[in-house]
């Protein structure tokens, strides 16, 4: 019986042009207004339709005011919109959003240039060590500045919206991630091997263990302080190899070895299962 209920409850049609023309106008009935208002939660096709239809009536001007006057206050341009192709990666990038753009891109390459000028410059043998400790930061880092209302000047807006919440978050964790894989793994392949030091590939786990464990418990505090607190924890597991000359096997304990690898899968999977009962959350502002 409740799989019955649940499909007949399943909408079942579509915002047709007239629908929409007459809900611009105002001309449609409280209640298949608020019907068509959630169906349009579900479906981009109605939804672009009926924005589409709105922006063509005579609200058009009075949202295109309030939407130039609302970027100007926060000091954006008013920028022409992109066709075709050059449309859509403006709208990729604005979903990247703060992920990958500002002092996150300049960390990453600081990073980079320091553990090659330690290997290669002054002659450290343990460079490859205090790249995997620093590593796995970045992507926490990423999370910090990608989502919330300390990163994201609209996010009162984003958040209302049915593309906002961890959906956006997801997406740009991704694109935080995206950069900081091939990059950093491409680095660490790339500087001297000492002995007893982990392979370049030995931050991935732990990376992602903590990436998805700031995302959980930013569900309870908000990213940047999740990301913090657990920036902290792992500076503070590994501060041996980070003072002074950098030791070739610093940082092995935490990164190396099947066991070690296993215990941060298993903090993965974990971490995934609450960020996926605690979906929820995103969908409210923050109040920290």
């Amino acid at each position: 019986m409740s799989r019955r209920t649940s499909r007949r409850t399943e909408p079942s049609w579509h915002v047709a042009e007239d629908l929409a023309a007459r809900y611009a106008a105002g001309a449609v009935p409280e209640t298949d207004a608020w019907s068509l208002e959630k169906h349009v939660e579900s479906c981009a096709a109605c939804a672009v339709r009926v924005s589409a239809a709105v922006r063509a009536g005579a609200a058009g001007p009075v949202l295109t005011s309030v939407r130039t006057e609302l970027l100007a206050s926060l000091g954006h341009a008013p920028e022409a919109p992109a066709p075709g192709p050059l449309g859509r990666w403006a709208r990729l990038w604005w979903s990247a959003g703060p992920a990958l753009r500002g002092s996150w891109l300049v960390a990453v390459v600081l990073v980079v240039g320091g553990a090659f000028g330690l290997a290669h410059g002054a002659g450290v043998q343990g460079a490859r060590s205090w790249l995997l400790a620093v590593s796995p930061l970045l992507p926490l880092a990423g999370v910090a500045v990608s989502y919330g209302r300390h990163a994201d000047p609209l996010h009162e807006i984003t958040a209302a919206t049915p593309s906002g919440g961890l959906r956006l978050l997801l997406t740009r964790t991704a694109a935080v991630l995206a950069v900081c894989v091939p990059l950093l793994t491409a680095c660490g392949a790339l500087l001297p091997r000492a002995a007893g030091s982990p392979g370049a590939a030995a931050w991935l786990l732990p990376g992602l263990a903590l990436t998805l464990a700031a995302l959980a418990l930013g569900s309870f505090v908000g990213c940047r302080a999740a990301a913090a607190t657990l920036g902290g924890g792992w500076l503070l597991a590994v501060a041996r190899s980070l003072v002074g000359a950098p030791d070739a096997a610093g940082v092995a304990p935490y990164v190396t070895g099947p066991a070690v690898q296993g215990v941060w899968a298993a903090a993965a999977l974990a971490c995934a299962a609450l960020l996926a009962l605690r979906r929820r959350s995103f969908d409210h502002l923050e109040t920290r």
